[in-house]
């Protein structure tokens, strides 16, 4: 049987959102690690703060160190900027060597962030631009050496909340396919999975709308006998959601595609699908047929 006949006939709904895309360097790869993690970590966009991820490892910056291109996502340009100084101050600046270059995709930028406004007056006043590694910087002059942050960053628009649900038969052969769909999504530019496996997937109807989206229940394995409304299918037992932000429609579809792909062979995958929510959130409908 062809293993691409696991995929459901559906879609995922996804939607527009506002990203920067900044290259952090450090002096050594742990440095690094921390301040990328830090800057991207605790997805909140559903508490109308910001989500973030890695998108790359690279050896080409500037400043000739490591790096790691990281992508910052909100759903409005004033959340956006808001989340870019609480995450950069608070996640970069404060991790020794780091250094921070705009990284947007060769396209012209829908607007810039205030660097100067939100980061560069951490300096107190003592802040100064210069001009270093062939960009204008603004330095900022901490307790263990300057940090550097390059002036202008761009604001760009792409899509949120690309997904792939894969339908399990073990937790263990879950975490498996997990990781192999990061690994082949991984290789797609673009794309961050602000995630990475997800355990919860959420709806839009709650009983609780004071705390935000709720579990997805129709797709909770522990409730399939429970529930009369279940939808999960006999034998899973888990179903990890991969979520995808990336800077256009088609990154996502191909960072979805390769996901799919690159575990519709395993044995424990019983079946691949997707989330939606019946038009109701986001006005790209994504689907699963027409990408593999």
């Amino acid at each position: 049987m062809d293993p691409l006949n696991k995929i459901v006939d559906t879609y995922c709904e996804a939607f527009d959102g506002v990203f920067v895309r900044l290259l952090v360097t450090a002096e050594n790869r742990e440095l690094l690690k921390r301040a990328a993690f830090s800057a991207t970590a605790l997805p909140s966009t559903v508490f109308g703060e910001a989500e973030g991820g890695v998108e790359a490892y690279t050896s080409d910056t500037p400043d000739g160190r490591p790096g790691a291109i990281i992508q910052l996502w909100a759903m409005s340009a004033e959340i956006l900027e808001k989340e870019f100084g609480k995450r950069v101050r608070q996640g970069i600046l404060v991790v020794p060597t780091t250094r921070v270059f705009d990284a947007f995709p060769e396209v012209k930028g829908e607007g810039t962030v205030d660097v100067m406004g939100r980061v560069g007056h951490c300096g107190d006043g003592y802040e100064t631009r210069l001009s270093a590694f062939g960009r204008t910087m603004i330095s900022v002059p901490l307790m263990m050496g300057d940090f550097l942050i390059e002036e202008k960053v761009q604001v760009g628009r792409g899509v949120m909340g690309g997904n792939i649900w894969i339908l399990c038969d073990s937790e263990k052969s879950a975490l498996e396919a997990g990781e192999k769909a990061l690994e082949a999504i991984r290789n797609v530019p673009g794309v961050v999975t602000p995630f990475d496996i997800c355990s919860a997937g959420s709806k839009v109807e709650t009983n609780y709308p004071e705390i935000g989206p709720t579990t997805n229940h129709p797709y909770c394995p522990t409730l399939r006998d429970r529930i009369p409304d279940s939808k999960v299918p006999e034998g899973v037992l888990s179903i990890p959601e991969i979520v995808i932000d990336g800077v256009n429609l088609e990154a996502v579809k191909r960072a979805m595609s390769a996901g799919l792909r690159a575990v519709a062979g395993l044995p424990g995958v019983r079946a691949l699908s997707a989330g939606n929510y019946g038009g109701k959130l986001g006005k790209y409908h994504i689907r699963l047929h027409d990408i593999v």
